[in-house]
This record gives C-alpha cells, sequence and structure tokens, in this order.
C-alpha cells in the first residue's frame, strides 16, 4: 500500500471547492418549470432542473451557495487523505 507523501507547505494549501467561483442563472423551461444553469469555469455548463417556481429555484441557489461555503471553510469534503478527522 502507498504511503501519502508527508506534509509540506505546497500540499497543506487548502483546496478550493469546484463550486466556489460557479456562477447560476434561473431559466424557464418549456413545461413552465424553472431550472438552474451552474456554470464553473474551465467547465461546461449544466441546468438543474425541475423548480416548481422562479422563487424556488433562486432558494436552491441560496442552498447551494451555504452549502459550497460551509464545506470550503470547514475543509469537509476536501481534506487530503493524510489528514483524519478526529
Amino acid at each position: 500500500m502507498a504511503m501519502a507523501p508527508p506534509p509540506t507547505e505546497e500540499n497543506c494549501m487548502p483546496k478550493i471547492h469546484p463550486h466556489s467561483e460557479a456562477s447560476y442563472r434561473v431559466l424557464p423551461l418549456n413545461d413552465g418549470s424553472f431550472g438552474v444553469e451552474v456554470t464553473i469555469p474551465d467547465s461546461y455548463p449544466t441546468t438543474v432542473t425541475k423548480f416548481d417556481s422562479h422563487e424556488a429555484a433562486e432558494a436552491w441557489i441560496s442552498a447551494h451557495r451555504d452549502r459550497v461555503q460551509d464545506q470550503t471553510g470547514s475543509g469537509g469534503l476536501f481534506r487530503r487523505s493524510w489528514q483524519r478527522r478526529r
């Protein structure tokens, strides 16, 4: 089993959540529902669909931004393998 490299200043730098720089846009869909287009730099946009209202789509955007910020601030999913939670 390969061992992880020892911690150094370079590999201890916090990783940035891939959605931290995302932009969001609410789109009306043909069936009367709404979608949220999520665009991440250097990636193709994707659309999250089937919100009943514009307000529901905006609420999802707000909740998603909060989750991203929480995960980025806590280290959440973005710890290196040698960093164990206690």
